[in-house]
């Protein structure tokens, strides 16, 4: 449960609205949460976690774990877990590292690649601090340095983050480098924070699974994220848009600007 007294009251009133609101759903993800987790454990993880822990000592010096301090829900502070991908470099546990400076071990490169190295991330969801499908987790400095950017960026903060979402389905994971990626990514999870069900949540773990099947056999296509042209206090971007409430059916462009789809987590500003 999320400790309100630490939240300002705005953001207490906001959040304790949206939870009200949405408590049948609420109840039917966790219970989905725990069921799918404790069986991915059960019968995926505890073979193949040893594996590729194996790989990892065997491939490069260092732990087999990469232990990270994320953003979760309300903007409560969490460990997350993942497999290291890169070569041993302590600093990177407290702060963003630059493009140039990362280097990911070749069993590294398959791991990310084919999101292999999330699958700890099922000890977060059973623990509670994460859930299967939501926004992706962020380190506290980039979510801070995103928030900047797009003020009303922590309103995807409502919900706890995910192993998966709506805008990883779409394409948009991995390293953010580019401004229109941290637009885009806000645009689909914002547009999921509002319309979340479990119906959705389904969808989007069937996806997932497609995607990272594809993945580890080498056959993924990489979606390459829309130009973006910032005018005035708009945003033209050559987007996708929702036109079904699973998010999932879209149509190509439209002008969105601070007054209208920006508007949306104002209160968590």
């Amino acid at each position: 449960m999320i400790r309100e007294k630490r939240l300002p009251l705005l953001k207490r009133t906001v959040l304790r609205k949206y939870i009200d609101g949405k408590r049948g759903y609420f109840l039917c993800k966790r219970i989905l949460d725990v069921l799918f987790a404790s069986v991915i454990i059960i019968t995926v993880l505890s073979w193949l976690l040893p594996l590729l822990a194996l790989l990892i000592k065997l491939s490069s010096e260092g732990p087999v774990f990469f232990l990270q301090k994320r953003t979760g829900r309300g903007g409560k502070s969490f460990t997350c877990y993942k497999l290291r991908t890169l070569a041993y470099n302590p600093p990177a546990h407290t702060k963003p590292m630059d493009v140039g400076e990362e280097t990911a071990t070749p069993l590294g490169r398959f791991l990310r690649h084919s999101n292999l190295d999330e699958l700890p991330q099922f000890f977060n969801v059973l623990a509670g601090h994460m859930t299967l499908v939501g926004p992706r987790p962020h380190m506290h400095a980039d979510c801070n340095a995103f928030a900047a950017l797009i003020p009303q960026y922590k309103f995807r903060n409502l919900v706890k983050p995910g192993i998966t979402g709506l805008a990883q389905v779409k394409g948009y994971h991995g390293k953010v480098i580019t401004r229109e990626c941290i637009y885009k990514r806000y645009e689909w999870d914002a547009w999921y924070v509002q319309y979340a069900s479990f119906w959705l949540d389904l969808k989007i773990i069937a996806i997932t699974a497609g995607q990272t099947v594809l993945a580890v056999l080498g056959n993924r296509k990489k979606k390459r994220p829309a130009p973006l042209v910032v005018m005035g206090e708009g945003i033209a971007i050559n987007r996708e848009i929702p036109t079904s409430r699973d998010g999932l059916s879209t149509v190509k462009s439209r002008q969105v600007g601070t007054s209208s789809e920006m508007k949306v987590g104002q209160a968590e500003s």
